[in-house]
């Protein structure tokens, strides 16, 4: 399961935006009330002065399982999904670790726009405070939990995105992905422009994560990470 989600940020990088799009949802749309008071919970993994409860991991397997047993039945091993999990959780902390380090914060502004932004608050692309309230409600969260968890969110994302705007594609690689367009437009040159811009995102968005991991095993070595397996 690590493997193919690894082969399928150079092979299928379409693919990678959908996984990390479901993993991501677990997280803002169904957090219900679990996995935030630890003080009653089973910590499985720390990263450093953080940890993960078990009532957050088993949060996030649940929704994960859901759209992965669907997509992939005849490659699904559940120990080696259960890794997969706790392994994006503790990167999850470690970009909260990343943004202290980089001396980010969020403003108010910043929870306003990434609430106001957020599809599943928005009727017709314009944000629906009812539809907000309701949602929250319907997972157990009063406003002032959501933005704490939200907040979070908008931390992990400027440090991200600080990553990802340091990574430019050099002449060599646009040129090796416009070939590539090329040949996979032979037969209809009416969808070849597109095909240029598609290509050239596609390797982007690939090198990009590719900086993002590495940006993350390298905290990885500097961070103190112990994973209690047998609580998984």
């Amino acid at each position: 399961m690590i493997k193919l989600m690894r082969d399928a940020s150079h092979n299928y990088p379409w693919l990678l935006k959908s996984i990390m799009g479901i993993i991501a949802l677990a997280f803002v749309i169904t957090m219900g009330w679990w996995g935030f008071g630890e003080q009653t919970h089973t910590v499985v993994a720390s990263v450093g002065d953080l940890t993960i409860s078990h009532d957050e991991f088993r949060r996030v397997y649940e929704n994960a399982y859901r759209f992965y047993k669907d997509k992939f039945p005849g490659d699904f091993n559940d120990e080696m999904f259960k890794q997969s999990v706790v392994e994006q959780l503790i990167d999850r902390q470690i970009w909260l670790i990343a943004a202290k380090n980089m001396g980010l914060t969020v403003t108010d502004d910043d929870l306003r726009d990434a609430i106001m932004q957020d599809s599943a608050f928005q009727k017709n692309g314009t944000f629906e405070p009812e539809i907000y309230q309701r949602l929250l409600a319907t997972n157990h969260l009063t406003p002032a939990l959501f933005e704490a968890m939200q907040v979070k969110e908008v931390l992990r994302s400027k440090a991200q995105m600080i990553i990802r705007n340091a990574v430019a594609l050099t002449p060599t690689e646009i040129s090796e992905a416009q070939t590539l367009s090329l040949r996979q437009t032979e037969s209809d040159p009416s969808k070849t422009a597109g095909a240029k811009d598609h290509a050239i995102q596609d390797v982007l968005f690939q090198k990009q994560q590719r900086a993002l991991l590495a940006y993350t095993e390298s905290l990885k070595i500097t961070l103190p990470i112990t994973i209690h397996r047998e609580r998984l």
